[in-house]
Formats: C-alpha cells, structure tokens, sequence
C-alpha cells in the first residue's frame, strides 16, 4: 500500500532539554556573580546557533523513507498474525541521524509477547536503509476482540544531527480487515478433544441405523434381524441355493432445518456470549455437514437475522454475519425473539435459543412455548449460575475444639449470620429455575443447562440426539 506522508511536526530532543537545564542554572548562578554572567551571555549566543542549524538540517532532510505494511485481512481471535514492515529509502541520498519507528496498531489487538505493547519504539539501523533494498520489520499481534480493526501509522521519529530536534512524521500507511471468532478450532475441531463430559463429542448412531434409507448391503456380524429387507433376500441366492441375507442400510435425515437464536443483551456477560456464539459456529459446521439448512439470529443489544442456508459455503455467510456481535447490558426478550422466529420460519424447525433463563421468563414464554410446540421443536440453552452455585453450596467453613479428658473435635459453624442469608437465597433462586426447567421439559420442551467451558459439546451431542430420534 502506498505511503503517503502527513505533516511533519518538529519537536525538542533529550540533547535541547538538557541544554536549557543546564543554562538555566547557569542564569541562575548568573543572578549572583558577575563573571557568571558574561558567561551566561556568551554560552547562550554560542549555543543557539548550533540549535538552530541542527533544526534547519533536519527539516532540509525531510522524510527519505517509503513504508508498506503486510497483514492478513481476516484474523481469527486469540490466534497471533504475523506483521511485516517493508521501509524503504526513496533514493535521495542521506539520511538522519536516527530513526525511531511506531506502528499504531489497534486497541483491540496486543503487539509483541508482552502486555504494554513495548515492542515500540523499535530503532532501525541505518546501515540497513542505505542500499535500494526494503527493511523488513516483523512483530507479532494477538487480536483480542471481534469485528473491525484499522491499522493507522506507521510513525517514524527522525533524530537532528546533533541531537536537540526530532521530527514526527505519520505515514498513511492504513490497513482494515476483520478479526472472526476463532474459526481454525471450528475446522480442526478442536473444542472436541478429552472427555466426553469435558468436551468430546459423543458417537451415538450406530451403524446402519437412521431414518432415511440409504442403501443395501450384506448382512454382517452384530446387525439387528429387523433390518433385514427379506424382498432382496429371496432374490440373492447363492450358488449352493441358500439365501444370502441383504439388509438396509439408513442414515440420518438430512434436509432439515436448524435456527439458532442467540441473546445479546444483558443475561449472558461477555465470556458467556463469546462461548456461546462460539459453540453457535462449531454446531453450524457439524450441522452443514450433516445436510442440514442454518439459519442464525440475535436479539437484545443487535438485531439480525441470517436466513437459511445450505451447503459449507453458507459457514462464511454466519462468520460475515456475526463476527462482530457482541453483548450489551441492556434489556432482551426471548418472547419477542420467538414471535419474530415464528414469522420468518415457513417450515418445520429445531429452533436452539441460548439464553439465561430465570423463574420470572416461566410466565412471559408460557403464552408462546405452545404455538412453537405445534410447528417446530425448540431447545432452550442456558448456562449454569455458577456464582449462585458458590453461594449455595459453599465450602465448609469450621473450627475444632477437643473436649478435655476426651480428645474429642466438635465441628462449629463460623459463618457470620449475613453469609447464612446469602448461602439462603442463592439456594432459593437455584431451586426456582430448576423447577422452571423441569416444568418445561415434562411439557415436552428440550432444555439443556451446561457451562461455558462444555457448551460445544453439550449442543453437539443433543443436536445428534434429536437427529436420530426422528423429533423432527
């Protein structure tokens, strides 16, 4: 990308202030004797001069450098990117005395190995720069957050000659370009590895069972009597005349449809969205290739809507749609967001809304849950209150007393009466959705309360589930 420079701005140098320190306390000395003072005035017609011609020499210089930036424009967040720096001289012979170089990258993104980005400034050997060839200047950036990022910059810092000036010059090197969530676990499958409870996805259709036929094959060691298909049976006999058993073979339906709904306002903080928005793409992927049509939308902080789509292709519309969603404190409605799901929905649907789910959304979706029961089958995911956890089921907090002539230890409780109240409460407000979630699912609802750290896999394996049930 071309470089084109902005002004210049001239600003004092580490040599200009130690200079002026330095006649300062001279002037002050001065104030006292008189030889002080002629050599006050005499140091001070002497030096600027020197100053001034030291000024005039760098603007004279001017910016003899041309810079480039080389940077991916999609990254993958929490995923480090290589930067490159190509600075050139643009022919005119000299150079300054120093040459200090700034990238401003993004807020978004940290630079180098260590957190306060002091990788800058970088000094740039100036032998380097004296042939026709490009320096090349490599550091690492770690992108941090989602969405749109802009490279401005680089600046250089050109040191005068003597050291009391130093130029600032901002080239416009811009570059843009998207951070997505990290969309190389989601092809390596990478948020699958370990156990199945710590994240593994589970296998759970076995072989040669499914809903859809898919073909016919010979019968082999360990395969169910009721899969025999006896039609293709009679006409495959042997040369000795027995018959040879043929069974189907099914696999799982595919062409259905998936809509996740995901909320973006104040019920899920900003590592809960992140998770659960990644788990949204893992599950998309897993279902695209299985067959099946994805369809995406939020609600709360952003509104959108991504309609269904087919084929691995439409992975790139859901990372395009959604790389830069984030959450908001600010008030959702997951009633709102099934009405409007139920007014673009125009086939039967597994509807996955991932939200936090309190006692008081019992009443709001009560009006609803039976409509979508009758056309889709709705999943509703929430994550697990794990502070309320901590609070209600608390570590044991005790003291031991031995009796005297016994030895014998008395455990006495040693929380404090407001500890007791809290432990309480968060018991209650545990108790209360638990009930709610129960209440839904002897309705016939599917409800699934796992941890940011499981949610991947937890969706995964439930996804499987309702694919070889045939609910849908």
């Amino acid at each position: 990308m071309a470089a084109n420079k902005s002004a210049r701005l001239l600003l004092p140098g580490r040599a200009l202030f130690a200079t002026a320190l330095l006649y300062l306390l001279l002037g002050c000395g001065a104030f006292f004797s008189q030889p002080l003072f002629l050599i006050w005035l005499l140091a001070g017609a002497g030096f600027v001069p020197f100053i001034l011609a030291d000024a005039l020499i760098l603007l004279l210089l001017g910016d003899r450098l041309h810079t480039e930036r080389e940077i991916p424009v999609s990254l993958a967040q929490g995923e480090s990117a290589r930067v490159k720096l190509y600075i050139r001289r643009t022919g005119r012979p000299l150079l300054p005395s120093s040459v200090l170089l700034y990238d401003l990258y993004p807020d978004s993104m940290k630079a180098g190995t260590v957190d306060d980005g002091s990788i800058f400034p970088a000094k740039l050997d100036r032998k380097l720069l004296k042939n026709s060839d490009a320096l090349i200047f490599e550091y690492n950036v770690l992108p941090q957050e989602r969405g749109i990022w802009n490279f401005s910059g680089p600046e250089l810092l050109l040191g005068s000659p003597l050291g009391f000036w130093r130029s600032r010059v901002t080239h416009n090197t811009v570059s843009r370009g998207r951070t997505y969530p990290d969309f190389k676990k989601i092809i390596r499958g990478a948020a699958l590895k370990g156990l199945p409870e710590k994240g593994q996805e589970r296998q759970i259709r076995k072989r040669g069972q499914g809903l859809e036929f898919e073909s016919l094959r010979d019968f082999q060691e360990g395969d169910s009597i009721r899969s025999v298909d006896w039609r293709a049976t009679s006409r495959n006999r042997q040369l000795d005349g027995r018959l040879k058993l043929i069974v189907r073979n099914y696999q799982e339906e595919q062409d259905q449809q998936v809509l996740f709904i995901i909320d973006s306002g104040y019920r899920l903080p900003d590592f809960q969205f992140d998770s659960a928005l990644n788990a949204m793409l893992l599950l998309s992927y897993v279902a695209l290739k299985h067959g099946d049509g994805v369809a995406a939308a939020s609600f709360g902080a952003a509104e959108r809507w991504i309609p269904p789509r087919k084929g691995m292709s439409a992975l790139t519309g859901l990372m395009n749609g959604l790389y830069d969603l984030r959450s908001a404190p600010v008030p959702s409605s997951p009633f709102s967001a099934l009405e409007t799901a139920l007014s673009r929905l125009h086939r039967r649907s597994f509807i996955i809304l991932i939200s936090n789910f309190r006692e008081e959304d019992g009443e709001s979706l009560a009006w609803i849950l039976p409509r979508i029961e009758r056309r889709h089958l709705l999943l509703l995911v929430s994550f697990r209150e794990s502070e309320a956890e901590a609070l209600a089921f608390p570590a044991t907090h005790t003291v031991h007393t031995a009796d005297e002539g016994v030895g014998v230890s008395t455990a006495l409780p040693t929380r404090p009466a407001e500890q007791i109240l809290e432990t309480a409460a968060a018991y209650a407000y545990l108790t209360s959705r638990r009930r709610l979630y129960q209440k839904w699912e002897h309705s016939g609802l599917l409800v699934l309360e796992t941890s940011p750290e499981h949610i991947s896999s937890a969706l995964i394996n439930r996804y499987l589930g309702v694919k070889r049930s045939g609910k849908l």
